[in-house]
């Protein structure tokens, strides 16, 4: 049987969103830790761009690879599936990254702004880990880590489509952790507050780095195949008053 104990190196992992904030420093810490890493972004431009930075910082050797995917496409998903499977041959980790955010009152919030927001923090996430399953039931194990938001937790003026994707993909990822926690499949929602990316409002020192959320993954995903992180909150020290 398949096993992630107290370890990545060697380990196969995809995670969607990969080429900048968050998910870029999620591929860089798996890099690091000795994992091989299929990753995905909007366009293939910024996969190349990403790529080249990666190995650069890596080393030529990396084993690292990226092909643009729409998370709210079937279609590109199953495609880049095909491409993780010809590239890492198996699957251990699953790191669910991909997200956007449209930040309106409901009254002027648009059915295209709604369905955007909900296919890609949510139903992207359902076909990632439909298909993630399939070939970590074939290994006998695996590990999917959503990363949600405190915005699961928090509701906020115009934030109706976020807040209602991440409740979502908390209460989503709960049900398949006890789907399938028997059969050796370990999921973890990450809930960062505020993080210091483009995507989160701006940088600033104060806020919650995206190596700080990378590093919090390593954690959960090195713990001992007995225990599981199910859910972690995160926020910042000393937020601005």
């Amino acid at each position: 049987m398949g096993s992630i104990e107290a370890g990545i190196r060697g380990k196969k992992a995809i995670v969607t969103g990969g080429t900048k904030g968050i998910g870029r420093s999620i591929v860089s810490m798996l890099l690091e830790e000795g994992a091989q890493v299929v990753f995905c972004g909007r366009t293939q431009s910024g996969v190349d761009q990403a790529l080249e930075q990666l190995r650069k910082e890596q080393g030529s050797d990396a084993k690292v690879f990226g092909q643009a995917c729409d998370v709210t496409r079937a279609e590109d998903i199953i495609r880049f599936f095909r491409y993780s499977d010809d590239s890492l041959t198996s699957l251990d980790i699953l790191v669910n990254n991909a997200g956007i955010g449209i930040f309106r009152p409901v009254a002027e919030m648009t059915p295209e702004d709604w369905e955007r927001v909900i296919a890609t923090n949510l139903t992207g996430v359902f076909h990632f880990s439909r298909l993630a399953l399939e070939r970590f039931r074939r290994n006998g194990s695996g590990f999917v880590v959503n990363i949600s938001s405190l915005a699961a937790k928090n509701t906020f003026a115009g934030g109706a489509a976020y807040n209602a994707s991440k409740f979502g993909l908390n209460g989503f990822a709960e049900a398949m952790m006890l789907d399938h926690r028997r059969e050796n499949i370990r999921v973890c929602s990450v809930m960062p507050g505020s993080v210091s990316t483009e995507f989160g409002g701006g940088l600033a020192d104060w806020k919650v780095q995206p190596e700080d959320v990378a590093a919090v993954v390593r954690m959960v995903l090195t713990m001992p195949e007995r225990t599981m992180v199910s859910q972690v909150e995160m926020r910042p020290s000393k937020p601005m008053k």
